[in-house]
């Protein structure tokens, strides 16, 4: 499973015109290894162990792009900061996180499948949706 992930991530990367490296495969295999979320300095350390040349910039720069391109997700926590995971990219929905925990669940209802009245003349190409909240164990302790 973590190798179709991999390999996922890699064709979207060469679609997009990227060269696929040996850090880049490594950059993959990390979030197809890891249910949950990375900040960037996570990262950073799991591919300087690889790679003790890397710079923190240039890991940063490639998961921003691989969140440009859909391979990643990013979300912004108020306490953890800017976050990555592997994009879901079976179907359109959104996520329930909890702040505590980071747990995330998937919810197939989407606001903006309604009749909803933006301002301006706008053509939304994409958007984003997260609540957060507590999950219940984390309400319980």
């Amino acid at each position: 499973m973590a190798n179709d992930k991999v390999k996922n991530m890699l064709d979207t990367m060469s679609r997009n015109g990227w060269r696929v490296t040996e850090q880049r495969k490594t950059l993959a295999g990390i979030f197809a290894n890891y249910d949950g979320y990375l900040s960037p300095k996570d990262v950073y350390d799991q591919m300087v162990v690889h790679y003790p040349s890397v710079s923190f910039d240039t890991v940063y720069r490639n998961l921003r792009m691989l969140s440009e391109m859909g391979v990643l997700e990013h979300f912004y926590f108020m306490e953890g900061g800017l976050k990555f995971r592997e994009n879901c990219i079976s179907h359109h929905h959104h996520h329930l996180i909890c702040v505590n925990c980071e747990k995330t669940l998937p919810f197939e209802y989407c606001p903006m499948e309604q009749n909803v009245n933006l301002p301006g003349n706008y053509k939304v190409l994409r958007h984003r949706f997260e609540v957060y909240g507590l999950c219940e164990e984390c309400q319980l302790q």
